[in-house]
């Protein structure tokens, strides 16, 4: 009788979702719990709904803040994009040396993609299946904030006559960001990494000869 009694209490403890406005706070968690969804299910098969149930509210509250999930999906990039820029600006605010700062830089870089359950790994998001050109957009703007805090670091290192500058900028990006595609946890850390492939191109950015 006692365990029969006490079940409606237990089950009016249960947490409900809500419809209610979130405070600021929860809101910078949503995004958080957002990225995670988009980052481990993909953007195609990550809902409203989905992500309303993984963070206990009605679908209704979220839509309140966000009126689809392509407006949603922006948001998380751009707290993505945020989380990125403050990472590399704090790492490279200790050093004046030209290498030194793209080094520093180019380590938070990669230890904050590598983080993939925050907002960060929203940037990781294979564009090729958006559909709507409006967001396609919206995600280009707000990836040429961060790549121009990238490019001042690369802007700053000298280089030998002859070579452009931007397909300089264009390789390192492309090496740092394909390290995402091979690297694997409880390896070489992303320091190490970082280290090892600027390793490769400061010989070559410094007029030096490459040892075949």
């Amino acid at each position: 009788a006692n365990a029969a009694a006490d079940t409606p209490q237990r089950k009016s403890r249960a947490r409900k979702p809500t419809s209610d406005p979130l405070p600021d706070n929860r809101k910078s968690q949503l995004l958080e719990e957002s990225a995670r969804l988009f980052g481990s299910k993909g953007y195609e098969k990550t809902s409203m709904r989905d992500i309303a149930a993984a963070f206990g509210i009605l679908p209704g509250s979220l839509y309140h803040h966000f009126g689809s999930k392509d407006e949603l999906f922006t948001a998380v990039y751009a707290e993505g994009i945020n989380t990125l820029i403050a990472a590399v600006e704090k790492a490279t605010a200790p050093h004046t040396e030209p290498w030194k700062r793209l080094e520093a830089g180019f380590i938070a870089h990669l230890e904050s993609l590598f983080s993939r359950d925050t907002s960060a790994s929203a940037v990781l998001a294979d564009w090729s299946t958006f559909r709507s050109a409006e967001l396609r957009a919206a995600l280009v703007k707000e990836r040429d904030r961060y790549e121009a805090v990238l490019s001042r670091l690369t802007d700053a290192v000298d280089l030998p006559a002859g070579v452009k500058r931007h397909y300089f900028q264009l390789a390192i990006l492309g090496a740092f960001n394909w390290a995402l595609t091979w690297y694997r946890p409880g390896r070489d850390s992303p320091a190490t990494v970082a280290k090892q492939l600027l390793a490769v191109f400061r010989p070559t950015a410094e007029g030096l000869s490459l040892v075949r």
